[in-house]
Parts: structure tokens; C-alpha cells; sequence
């Protein structure tokens, strides 16, 4: 199999993952913080393995998930085309999601970065990159806003995702304005994306229903 720079990338990032579980395990507790309320506050904890190995492993499972999809989607041809935003989702979100486990690891070794302060740049710039990734991607199996609309008709599709991106875009900016109320940051963030999905759906029937008609 061929890899790209980009998926390639993905490997580096999967694999720094595991070295930096392995690097930290004999310095970390046996039980480790591993989840946060919407205060910021630590409500649930996992053995050291599993608070150390949990996400790399779900990055393994990803990193096999997002390799496949260009090549086993039926509409391949139009992801190659949108191909750049594609990579630059699934790398920005790689990041993300290495960042978490680093936060994890420094919460446990005692340096306690809120994640209410951390969750607002890092959310608003994924939610941001989303909006572009919407607003140019092609009809395809796996990524947008996959309604049984949108999948059948390539007007619907398109429209959908214009105003889909520009939402998202301004999820971001909202998800950015939470970093001012860190007790109510999770409903900057989770608030306008069912906003959003809701919103999206029904906009994507009501424009199909007016296709029909046209």
C-alpha cells in the first residue's frame, strides 16, 4: 500500500503516542485522573495502563480507519478531489486528540492545566477547520453531512454543506468566546453542534423537497 506525506504524518503522530505513554508510565500513579466535569473537576479515573494506553490505542484504530476511507469509498473519485481538506482534518485532529493525552499526563504528574482553558482554542480550531472542510468537500460515503438528501442529490449535497461550513465556522468563534466562562465551556461547545446537526438535516430535506419541484 502507498501512503501519502499526509497519512504518513498520521504514522509519526500514532506512533510519538505510544512513545510517550511508554516514556511516562514509571513516573505516573497507579490510578490516573482521566476524566473532567464541566467545572473542570476530576470525576472519574483509570488504572495507569488504560489512563496511559487508552487513546493511543483508539489512534491506532483511527489511524487504520482514515487510511481505508480514500480507498474503499464508492465515491472515491470526488474525496481525491477535496483530498488536501480531508488531510488536513484528520491531522489537526490527530493533534488534538495528542494534546488531550499530554494534558493527561501532565494533569497526573502534578502541573493541572484546566482543560475548561485548553478546550475552547483547541475545539474552536477544529470547529473552524471543519466549516472550510464543509464547504468544499465532495459527495462521498464517509465525511459531511451524510443525510439521505444530501447522498441523493448533488444540489442538496452542495448547499447543505455552504451553509453547514459557515455554522461550523461560527461554532468556532462561539467555542473561542467560552474561554471568558470556563464553568459553562461545554455548552459553547456541545450546544451549537446539535444546533447545527439539527439545523442541517432539516435544511437538507426542505432544499431536497424544493429540487423535486424544480
Amino acid at each position: 500500500m502507498n501512503l501519502n506525506k499526509s497519512e504518513l504524518f498520521l504514522l509519526i503522530l500514532f506512533l510519538i503516542s505510544f512513545i510517550i505513554s511508554f516514556y511516562f508510565y514509571p513516573q505516573l500513579p497507579d490510578e490516573m485522573a482521566s476524566h473532567w466535569n464541566a467545572q473542570g473537576e476530576v470525576n472519574g479515573y483509570l488504572s495507569k495502563f488504560w489512563g496511559l494506553f487508552l487513546l493511543p490505542f483508539i489512534l491506532t484504530g483511527l489511524t487504520l480507519l482514515f487510511i481505508a476511507i480514500p480507498r474503499v469509498d464508492p465515491l472515491k473519485e470526488n474525496l481525491e478531489k477535496s483530498r488536501k481538506y480531508y488531510n488536513g482534518f484528520i491531522i489537526l485532529f490527530f493533534i488534538f486528540m495528542l494534546l488531550i493525552q499530554i494534558h493527561i499526563i501532565l494533569w497526573n504528574l502534578g502541573t493541572k492545566i484546566s482543560l475548561n482553558l485548553f478546550l475552547p482554542i483547541a475545539v474552536g480550531i477544529m470547529f473552524y477547520y471543519i466549516g472550510g472542510l464543509l464547504e468544499n468537500i465532495k459527495r462521498n460515503w464517509f465525511i459531511g453531512i451524510r443525510t439521505p438528501w444530501t447522498m441523493s442529490n448533488e444540489k442538496v449535497w452542495e448547499k447543505t454543506h455552504k451553509i453547514g461550513g459557515k455554522l461550523f465556522r461560527l461554532a468556532g468563534i462561539i467555542a473561542f468566546i467560552g474561554i471568558f466562562f470556563p464553568d459553562q465551556i461545554i455548552y459553547f461547545i456541545i450546544i451549537p453542534a446539535i444546533l447545527i446537526a439539527l439545523y442541517t438535516v432539516i435544511y437538507s430535506y426542505l432544499e431536497f423537497q424544493k429540487q423535486l419541484k424544480t
